[in-house]
């Protein structure tokens, strides 16, 4: 008996689980991890803290506990040797796709290497310590892969660097600046989780199967790479390069969306209000201040101006990409690290969100409508 369901297509809106982990409110623009504002964790919190709220369900009790976790994690971000050995060649064969692309690879074999099994066959606690050895293991795979394709030797990581901090040392080789490692860490905090986007359901269809955390974070990054998820923040600053001038705003935007193109960092599936995320991210932009960020703000308002008058009755905003692309080359990040720099925080809330998925054993196995040819048929015979 046929007892499939027809769902809007691309599964706008569909039910497919219960979480315990956060939530986004489009309609209200907010959005939660746990019992917490997201944005306001960014902004009172270290990333470190809300790692911990995501794997173990509360925000540490103290200063003590805080570095106990960071005690834990910090010896987590030295590769194997094997594992680091293996990276040249990894870097050297994606030198045109870039370190998105190496880790998808690189996470593959640190699995392997560190022992990686199904979820499945493993209990909650084996689950969470190689979620935490992945996560560790990111920023530090990145950034060496990124170092390596620039024909420079990869930086060992510190432990006596928090995260974002760490993560700034290991792609530029130098003593972070504390501004802007926590504009970067604000960043990152604001990224770990939002409901269930593609790259999230990915890794979560994967581990219902009972695979290993590592095949199931490779499946999110697959999926975290494609343009329409995670591949805007460098592309609106594109934008802001092609547009060159405020004199030229108006009719740059007007003939791309008379044309019907997207203007990347604008518009979200979810949102019907301004994205917190772009909210919190532009103030952190206004703090730096300069020209880049005078324009990108002239560009916003000519844009929503523009999009109201020819898109009436559509709520379009700037999203996340927009100003995060802006801090992030106000930090210092090169461009083609924007989309690594969005995984290496996204990894937590995939990782998170894998260990929640592994405590239900039933596989994720929806249906697809035939529309092909009527079966059954002859099969010709080969003249």
């Amino acid at each position: 008996m046929n007892t499939s369901v027809d769902v809007p297509r691309g599964l706008a809106g569909v039910v497919v689980t219960e979480t315990e982990l956060g939530d986004v409110r489009g309609r209200e623009g907010f959005y939660h991890y746990r019992q917490y504002s997201a944005v306001e964790l960014a902004g009172s919190r270290a990333f470190e803290d809300v790692w911990h709220l995501m794997f173990r369900g509360a925000l540490p009790a103290d200063a003590a506990e805080r570095a106990a976790f960071a005690a834990e994690i910090a010896p987590l971000r030295t590769l194997p040797a094997e594992v680091r050995d293996a990276l040249p060649a990894l870097a050297r064969a994606t030198a045109l796709s870039g370190p998105l692309a190496g880790l998808r690879t690189a996470l593959s074999l640190l699995g392997a290497s560190a022992g990686f099994r199904p979820v499945y066959d493993l209990t909650p606690e084996r689950r969470a310590a190689d979620a935490l050895a992945a996560c560790a293991a990111v920023p530090t795979l990145l950034t060496a892969l990124h170092r390596l394709g620039q024909g420079l030797e990869p930086v060992e990581p510190r432990a006596d660097l928090p995260y974002a901090a760490n993560y700034l040392y290991m792609l530029t080789g130098e003593e972070p600046d504390p501004v802007k490692a926590r504009a970067v860490e604000r960043y990152l905090i604001s990224t770990i989780d939002h409901g269930f986007n593609a790259s999230t359901f990915t890794a979560r269809v994967i581990a219902s199967t009972g695979a290993d955390v590592a095949a199931c974070l490779t499946g999110a990054i697959g999926a975290l790479s494609g343009p329409l998820h995670g591949g805007a923040p460098s592309r609106a600053l594109d934008t802001l390069d092609a547009i060159g001038t405020a004199d030229r705003i108006d009719p740059w935007i007007r003939e791309r969306v008379l044309a019907g193109e997207r203007i990347m960092g604008f518009g979200h599936p979810v949102y019907r209000t301004e994205d917190p995320r772009s909210r919190m991210l532009r103030d952190t932009a206004r703090e730096f201040g300069g020209p880049l960020v005078d324009f990108a703000v002239e560009v916003e308002r000519h844009v929503e101006r523009i999009l109201a008058e020819l898109k009436p009755g559509r709520e379009l905003h700037t999203n996340v990409e927009f100003y995060a692309g802006v801090v992030m080359e106000l930090c210092g990040l090169p461009r083609e690290m924007f989309t690594p720099t969005f995984c290496a925080a996204r990894v937590v809330g995939w990782s998170a969100n894998i260990l929640e998925q592994a405590a239900d054993s039933k596989i994720i196995r929806p249906a697809a409508r035939y529309t092909g040819p009527t079966p059954p048929q002859p099969v010709p015979v080969l003249g």
